[in-house]
């Protein structure tokens, strides 16, 4: 029993060391995706930050264990890289039961989610990542599966179809949003607990890179550490992100430890400035500045300016910097702020009169 144990402990290790060493080598995506998965909290003590979703989670998931039933449908919704997967996965972990995982997009057709929902056993912990993309025909079909644990298969077509209707043991579905305002309402009322995920404060951030460093077995600094976390956009994926990518650097170009010099000479090459604008971020505001003298501009001509599609633009750009007050959208078009303009040291032009307006409103 003994080298039973002994054995198993050195397959770890060298699992462990294994997936370290190849997660350094350029490229890696499949890599990447298994050491984020390694860097994941496994229960909900583990998870550092959102504390009121946190509470009010574990609170759904202790009454549904001490009553012996399935916890009631979980919505979570907020932007890529808070940890709604994350979540989903400690939800079936505290209630130890399997996790499945789909994502909206790959559910086309009705049958899709009758082929899996028919899998399902009792307990089950159904993960639907991008929820609000689902196909219209089998958000219909999740009505019934998530309040009456049924399904009508369809069975031909035209006059001759047949509905036959197919039990489903009770499980939990944890379906996933970044745009919560696209859920129509009648599916939005039938998850029982929604939480909503905030970007993450610089001290919270900090505790993470600390976490993921000791996972890593990277050596750093606390002023190290809290330049990664101040440059990390308030998001976890990207502090890992960033950690990876100092870790690298300090590896190949310096001692190996990461100290607060390192982590800003590692920044720098990989153009992540001091307020966590990366290059993407200061084209948008450059091209608004320099080539249209602050706006207002279309998103498409902005878009077309930076040699981005519209969408990424929109999604990936535009959140940050209207959150942190460097864009602003407006009737007319994307405006740059004051902020802006400082950040990129230039002058901003003076305002004319009746221009205060343009800040007014959304686009």
């Amino acid at each position: 029993m003994a080298f039973h144990e002994e054995e198993l402990a050195e397959q770890e290790s060298a699992y462990l060391q294994r997936l370290t060493a190849a997660e350094t080598l350029a490229g890696a995506g499949e890599d990447e995706r298994a050491v984020e998965a390694a860097l994941r909290p496994r229960t909900l003590d583990e998870v550092v930050g959102q504390t009121r979703v946190r509470e009010q989670l574990g609170l759904v998931l202790e009454a549904a264990r001490q009553r012996g039933r399935t916890p009631d449908h979980v919505l979570l919704s907020g932007p890529p890289g808070l940890g709604k997967t994350t979540l989903a996965m400690i939800i079936a972990a505290e209630m130890g039961a399997p996790l499945r995982l789909t994502s909206g997009p790959a559910i086309t057709h009705a049958g899709d989610l009758a082929s899996i929902l028919s899998g399902m056993n009792e307990g089950d912990v159904l993960f639907v990542d991008e929820i609000h993309r689902m196909s219209r025909p089998a958000e219909e079909m999740l009505y019934m599966a998530m309040e009456d644990f049924r399904v009508d298969v369809v069975i031909g077509k035209g006059p001759g179809a047949t509905a036959i209707p197919l039990e489903i043991p009770p499980f939990t579905l944890v379906g996933a949003t970044t745009r919560a305002g696209l859920l129509p309402g009648p599916l939005r009322d039938r998850f029982g607990f929604t939480g909503h995920l905030e970007f993450y404060e610089a001290d919270e951030l900090d505790l993470i890179v600390h976490r993921s460093a000791g996972l890593l077995g990277v050596e750093l600094t606390d002023d190290g550490s809290a330049e990664i976390a101040l440059r990390s956009r308030g998001t976890p994926r990207i502090a890992n992100r960033l950690l990876r990518r100092v870790r690298d650097f300090a590896q190949v170009r310096a001692d190996g430890v990461v100290t607060i010099d390192v982590a800003r000479r590692a920044l720098e090459l990989y153009e992540v400035d001091e307020l966590g604008l990366d290059r993407l971020d200061r084209s948008v505001i450059g091209a608004l500045c320099r080539r249209f003298g602050g706006g207002p501009v279309g998103l498409s001509t902005l878009a077309v300016a930076v040699g981005e599609e519209r969408e990424t633009v929109e999604e990936v750009a535009e959140p940050f910097l209207v959150r942190n007050g460097f864009l602003a959208r407006t009737p007319r078009g994307r405006v740059a702020t004051p902020a802006a303009w400082a950040h990129l040291g230039l002058a901003a032009p003076p305002v004319a009169p009746g221009q205060e307006s343009l800040f007014d409103g959304d686009a």
